[in-house]
């Protein structure tokens, strides 16, 4: 069976596996949350996306291999829940977008700024911040040299729409300028999609609604 993101909480793992890099993909906590470990072929260090909840669950899936660095994408609770736990565990370094790490309890080590390198392995991720849903979320961009682009946006992007932005019409329009300029405006249709919760999608898929979430006002 190929890769096909569909994860539900207390099942088990799915696996994208790429040309240099692995992506697990697992759904953790009461609300749905997902968290990727990214693996790199060449040298199999590892990064966590979100340790949203469950470290029990997380830490089974890294392994014993351990990880070097853990990013949250941003500051609401249900995607840090068990950073604390998992960074205790394995002396991982914390990544966090500048304007969102004081929201976060766990120290962050590297404040990220749009268009930051991050690292895992001889893999690169690109972050693009996002504003909106909160003042500081990120996205990462995994720009695959053979092959289509992988994006982990966080609770910035989902199908259907892009994140919550609590019935602030200025929040919305901040948030879909962003997602239609730094993620639409750059990356093409075959992009894959990981959002934080829920299914997997590309932005082919996605993007020719952009007008009717406009307009609509979420």
């Amino acid at each position: 069976m190929g890769y096909s993101g569909a994860v539900k909480v207390g099942g088990p793992a799915d696996v994208h596996e790429l040309t240099d890099l692995m992506i697990s993909k697992v759904a953790v906590g009461p609300m749905d949350n997902n968290a990727y470990v990214l693996r790199c072929r060449a040298t199999d260090e590892q990064l966590l996306i979100d340790a949203a909840a469950e470290p029990h669950t997380l830490l089974a899936l890294i392994g014993d291999s351990g990880i070097a660095s853990v990013v949250t994408t941003h500051r609401h609770g249900d995607h840090w829940g068990a950073l604390r736990e998992v960074v205790e565990a394995t002396g991982a370094r914390t990544y966090a977008g500048r304007h969102d790490a004081e929201g976060i309890p766990v120290p962050t080590d590297v404040l990220v700024e749009d268009g930051d390198t991050l690292r895992v392995g001889r893999v690169e991720l690109t972050a693009r911040h996002l504003v909106g849903h909160t003042p500081g979320s990120i996205a990462l961009v995994y720009d695959d040299p053979h092959g289509a682009p992988h994006l982990f946006t966080g609770d910035c992007l989902f199908p259907g729409g892009v994140g919550n932005t609590f019935g602030s019409a200025e929040n919305f329009t901040r948030l879909i300028d962003d997602v239609e300029r730094k993620l639409f405006g750059e990356l093409p249709d075959e992009t894959w999609v990981y959002p934080g919760h829920g299914s997997d999608t590309t932005l082919g898929a996605e993007r020719p609604h952009l007008a009717q979430w406009r307009e609509r006002g979420w």
